[in-house]
């Protein structure tokens, strides 16, 4: 295991195991990286790093696709598991108890390093000359409202006392040259801190980081608790402090080792539209909405920088991977944390964030006795749906652990054979919705309330696969192997 300080380091890593394609001939500023990125992810191919954009000066570059599935079939999470320390190897399974595993373990916090020993700023442009317009941003999607600014980014705030620093990643669209304007919604970290700084009558200072250590960009997509700092949870993975440096023109900490920071303050109110945008439930976006203007005052970044994006659509982009992985953690902790029996915890790709596995042992009749299977499920559900997490989660399939839920071929099979038509199922109404889940109707986003559901699919019986590796003695299936 390896943990990669930088992102050069790990694109490197990614490119020695042929995981890395390198386009090399100038492509277009608007459309072409974004359209080569999405049919990355759609085909599987390796991860695309583009070196000439129209437009932007020579060296600055843009890298696609950063955390999701791999092009090696051998090992389809790397770019995940690489990212945060663990072996490129690893299963989804594994990745999931390593994040939630680190969140009982103490923080190692960051340390401040002196500005010579920074990449980030050996170059800082102030003024007219810290301006969007020097970088590659291309538009994401053909119906998108602008040019987004950050997709891959982390931005990083603190509350207005300064005892809750906040690392995450939230789309932030480019206006012009000097302004952008990101989505932020209030329940979210970063929405709760913003709103402290609102009713204090004070914009905000941000910094958006583009190409930190790929772990802190991963960490910054997904839940861990509120007042919890991200960068103590990063140090916890990497088993070492996150080197930072103080900003130029703001009172934050950055990484020392990102691609590009952008610095400024947010508006206090919500005078700028956003949107529309192409999200990870795989449709174009439609409409807009006010949100908050990001205003840039200071640049500094790398000598030929790198920035990275993830285009987000249909399976499988870094939602799908990452950030579903993030949201299988936090869930697998609370329900472990309410004393449920839980053997794991897996969002397939391919149901893009919208169907959440808990997949319980088979003793657990024996951990609960006298407790039903309809009982343990909404036990689940009462954890789950009081979570902050699980409003982007409508359905919710209580399995049983004799299939592998990180197949999807197995999951469709025993869903379709284990879910009853009309019961066998715990309803929850009137739960907190957002817009980003397709699955509801428009009265129930304007009402910001709609019915989320457990499915209880456990066999009251195990029954046997009709399956090689049960359907056959042991000494037929030996020599059919053997022989094959």
């Amino acid at each position: 295991m390896k943990y990669y300080d930088d992102l050069r380091s790990f694109i490197d890593a990614l490119d020695d195991m042929g995981d890395i394609m390198h386009v090399t001939r100038e492509v277009d500023g608007d459309f072409e990286p974004s359209a080569i990125t999405r049919r990355s992810y759609e085909i599987q191919s390796p991860a695309p790093l583009f070196h000439k954009v129209a437009g932007v000066a020579p060296g600055f570059r843009l890298f696609g696709a950063p955390a999701s599935l791999s092009s090696r079939a051998d090992m389809p999470y790397a770019r995940v598991a690489m990212s945060l320390g663990l072996a490129p190897g690893s299963s989804g399974p594994q990745i999931i108890e390593a994040l939630s595993a680190a969140r009982s373990q103490p923080g190692i916090p960051p340390v401040r390093v002196d500005s010579a020993a920074a990449p980030c700023q050996q170059n800082i442009l102030r003024g007219d000359d810290a301006t969007l317009d020097s970088f590659p941003i291309p538009f994401a999607h053909d119906k998108d409202g602008g040019r987004y600014a950050n997709t891959w980014g982390t931005l990083i705030v603190k509350s207005l006392d300064g005892k809750w620093i906040n690392w995450s990643i939230a789309r932030v669209m480019k206006v012009d040259g000097k302004r952008m304007v990101g989505l932020i919604v209030p329940s979210q970290h970063i929405g709760q801190i913003w709103t402290e700084w609102v009713n204090a009558g004070k914009p905000m200072p941000y910094a958006l980081v583009q190409g930190p250590a790929s772990a802190i960009s991963c960490v910054s997509g997904i839940p861990i608790p509120a007042h919890a700092d991200e960068a103590d949870y990063i140090g916890t993975l990497a088993g070492a402090p996150v080197p930072v440096v103080k900003a130029v023109s703001i009172d934050l900490d950055v990484p020392a080792t990102a691609e590009i920071v952008i610095e400024g303050h947010v508006s206090i109110h919500r005078d700028c539209q956003e949107g529309p945008y192409g999200e990870y439930g795989g449709y174009l976006g439609e409409g807009s909405s006010a949100q908050p203007t990001f205003h840039v005052e200071t640049i500094t970044h790398r000598d030929d920088p790198i920035w990275p994006m993830s285009i987000t659509g249909r399976p499988t982009d870094e939602s799908h991977t990452l950030w579903a992985m993030g949201l299988a953690a936090d869930a697998l902790t609370h329900l472990r944390d309410a004393g449920l029996p839980i053997k794991t915890a897996w969002i397939p790709e391919d149901s893009t964030v919208h169907w959440l596995l808990v997949v319980v042992p088979q003793d657990w009749h024996e951990r609960l006795p006298g407790v039903t299977s309809h009982e343990l499920s909404q036990r689940i559900g009462d954890v789950l749906f009081r979570t902050d997490a699980m409003v982007f989660i409508p359905k919710v399939y209580v399995v049983d652990d004799d299939f592998d839920p990180t197949n999807l071929r197995e999951v469709v099979w025993a869903l379709s054979t284990r879910v009853h038509p009309v019961g066998r199922r715990v309803v929850f109404d009137d739960q907190r919705v957002i817009r980003l889940p397709q699955c509801y109707e428009e009265q129930e986003y304007v009402a910001g309330k709609g019915a989320k559901v457990v499915f209880d699919t456990l066999q009251a019986t195990r029954h046997l696969h009709a399956s090689f590796e049960q359907g056959y003695p042991e000494d037929v299936r030996r020599r059919v192997l053997e022989n094959w």
